[in-house]
């Protein structure tokens, strides 16, 4: 099944939920291959409204509907929403499941979705977990997935077809996507709180806040496109900029005497070790 074959449903639709929509209907999904639930009726009428999808009248109707069915909801809700799809109707063909929330295992989506559910029927369940960032909002997202033991090779082009509409994909078995979560999940908050610095630095140094800010977005944007768009390493491209005895090698001197790389390390473990608390208790 391709991507626009495909009947896509939402369960939840929020920014993440809306910014995947957005991302389908540019590619070219139809809006009216689309149907969304939500608490709030502002929330569908918004999605309704920018990208022509339908309201489904329940989860129920939306999960027997559509052949993919994208969970989109907060981890404290999943519980609840997984427990108002089951039992789950009988269904034919294939169901193939995306859960974008953190922290929940593959495992607590399966247990309760296959409650009732006959062995053939339970084992047409193809569930992904995925791990997004919040450039999905821009299209420009970094996704890791995990999948099953159901999910085959459609399911699983399937899956990567609906996510690579937000940006890139990469997958992982599922014990690494706490990894995923310290490294890109987190991600761009690490980038944000550079450029907070960095801006605050432009400030102090006597630059107008605008032009600080223009400075700092162009510099942190052009430095991904050469990382992204060369074969070299992070390492020499910063070598190439940081000539001996001046301005750049000041400030690495002062930044690495600070231990400000350690302090990066520790971080990014200290953010994995809590995403593996956080998946154990919603297990």
């Amino acid at each position: 099944m391709t991507l626009n074959e495909a009947e896509i449903g939402f369960i939840g639709a929020g920014n993440m939920a809306a910014a995947m929509m957005g991302a389908l209907v540019k590619a070219g999904v139809s809006g009216g291959k689309i149907r969304a639930t939500d608490v709030s009726e502002e929330r569908l009428k918004l999605v309704k409204d920018l990208y022509g999808v339908n309201a489904a009248k329940d989860n129920r109707e939306l999960f027997d509907y559509c052949d993919a069915v994208i969970l989109a909801v907060k981890p404290q809700q999943m519980k609840g929403v997984l427990e108002s799809l089951a039992p789950v109707s009988a269904f034919s063909g294939r169901k193939l499941l995306l859960s974008i929330a953190a922290g929940v295992p593959i495992a607590l989506i399966e247990s309760v979705l296959s409650r009732g559910l006959d062995k053939d029927a339970a084992g047409r369940l193809a569930i992904v977990r995925v791990m997004p960032n919040t450039p999905a909002l821009v299209s420009a997202g970094a996704s890791g997935m995990a999948v099953n033991g159901n999910v085959l090779e459609a399911d699983r082009a399937l899956a990567r077809a609906i996510l690579e509409t937000t940006g890139i994909v990469r997958e992982f078995s599922e014990d690494r996507l706490n990894a995923v979560t310290a490294v890109s999940g987190s991600g761009p908050a690490y980038v944000f709180f550079l450029a907070e610095v960095m801006m605050e630095a432009a400030a102090n140094l006597g630059l107008d806040p605008e032009d600080g800010r223009a400075l700092v977005v162009a510099t942190l944007k052009g430095a991904s496109l050469l990382l992204e768009q060369g074969d070299d390493s992070p390492q020499e491209l910063r070598r190439r900029v940081t000539s001996p005895g001046g301005t750049t090698q000041a400030a690495f001197e002062v930044l690495f005497s600070a231990g400000v790389k350690e302090a990066f390390l520790d971080a990014i473990s200290a953010a994995e070790h809590r995403a593996a608390v956080l998946s154990g208790a919603a297990g």
